[in-house]
């Protein structure tokens, strides 16, 4: 459709059906298949700040970038499974909303509009013109939580990121793979674990169902947030015993203490309301 014919078709669906920004109420100028008006899209901001070197978590003080390692005590200590990891923004705000909303309300459509912002970390993790690209992995749920809500939003992401990927780079993308690693066990949730509690709970959480399409390849892990980074150390280590070469972690958002959401109206569920970090 000519752009020209798009606005007018937008504007007259914006009158006939009007409807409402999903993050700010305001009334919608344009239709829109995600309910957000332009002004909340672009204030979903990446982070640019300093961060972990390794796992990708933004330090409060500007003093970690003259650091000679640039590294936080985990990551110091060896904690992590995978080799890097890295986050789109912080987990706040309307980032934070726009997740609950696609996980906790069926927004499909907005999990694959989100995926589209992680191509901008995603080259922080991985060579332009990488041959072979890297396989890119949503982390899984459970065979029973996915019935339950429907869809894997992580997956969404994972899609979402390879169009984008596939459209800036002339159509040669990543591959998602979803047949290769299963979480074998439902685990409890997550809220009011403490660190340790968190790391145990994942433990033995997923199984290479397929090592022959994982090994000697590297992997980009997809998921939504990452808080202590267990999920995805978890999967990662059972990633690399199949026999990955390398496995990097890739995020909508991060979610951390120094930084905590300056919106503190609570939602109708948490994040942790469904056995994730």
């Amino acid at each position: 459709m000519a752009p020209r014919h798009r606005e007018m078709a937008d504007s007259f669906f914006a009158v006939v059906f009007p409807t409402s920004c999903s993050l700010c109420h305001e009334e919608l100028a344009e239709a829109s298949t995600i309910d957000i008006c332009p002004r909340c899209w672009d204030s979903l901001q990446s982070w640019s700040g300093a961060s972990c070197a390794q796992c990708g978590l933004p330090f409060s003080s500007l003093r970690a970038e003259d650091s000679v390692t640039s590294l936080c005590p985990r990551c110091l200590a060896q904690e992590f499974d995978f080799d890097l990891a890295r986050s789109y923004g912080l987990y706040g705000g309307k980032l934070r909303a726009a997740i609950l909303q696609l996980k906790f309300g069926r927004r499909e459509r907005l999990g694959k509009k989100l995926g589209k912002l992680l191509a901008s970390p995603w080259n922080l993790l991985v060579e332009t013109g990488a041959a072979p690209p890297p396989m890119v992995v949503p982390i899984a749920l459970h065979r029973s939580r996915q019935r339950e809500r429907g869809f894997n939003q992580a997956e969404l992401l994972a899609r979402g990121l390879c169009a984008q990927l596939a459209k800036s780079r002339d159509g040669q993308s990543s591959r998602v793979e979803t047949g290769c690693v299963e979480r074998v066990r439902a685990t409890v949730p997550q809220t009011g674990l403490s660190f340790e509690q968190r790391w145990e709970n994942m433990r033995d959480v997923f199984a290479v169902t397929r090592p022959e399409r994982v090994r000697g390849r590297e992997i980009v892990l997809v998921d939504d947030v990452m808080t202590t980074g267990a999920t995805l150390s978890a999967c990662a280590g059972a990633l690399k015993r199949a026999g990955a070469l390398r496995v990097m972690g890739l995020t909508l958002a991060r979610a951390t203490p120094q930084f905590p959401d300056l919106d503190l109206s609570p939602p109708a569920q948490a994040i942790d309301d469904f056995e994730r970090e």
